[in-house]
């Protein structure tokens, strides 16, 4: 009975790693999106996350939300001082996220200014 309970619990705890591992690691895609920065800001209650915002067009649909990992301090720093300028970011999604990484499966990894055409 012991060694049952045991290898359940085995099994239960190898599942757990595993998806924690698999939602932090393995990347769905990876791409750019270039806008309008309007936002960026830490927020929560338990877990302070960082959020963004850039306008990609004139309607609430084209605005593209995604979280910064706080380990990203260039990155962070570099969204406050470019806030209300034109941006091409680099983004990957997840296939989930966790409440302290962020509200979005979209993490900004770089941030570069763009001049407007």
């Amino acid at each position: 009975m012991k060694k049952a309970i045991a290898l359940i619990l085995s099994i239960l705890i190898a599942i757990t790693v595993i998806y924690f591992l698999f939602i932090y690691y393995a990347t769905f895609s990876e791409g750019y999106r270039s806008g309008k920065l309007i936002k960026i800001s830490h927020k929560g209650i338990v877990f302070k996350t960082w959020e963004g915002e850039i306008s990609q067009g004139v309607s609430e649909s084209q605005r593209f939300r995604f979280s910064v990992e706080s380990s990203q301090n260039i990155v962070i720093d570099q969204l406050k001082d470019l806030q209300g300028q034109f941006v091409k970011l680099t983004y990957k999604e997840r296939f989930g996220t966790f409440p302290w990484l962020g509200d979005t499966k979209y993490f900004v990894t770089k941030v570069e200014k763009t001049q407007l055409e």
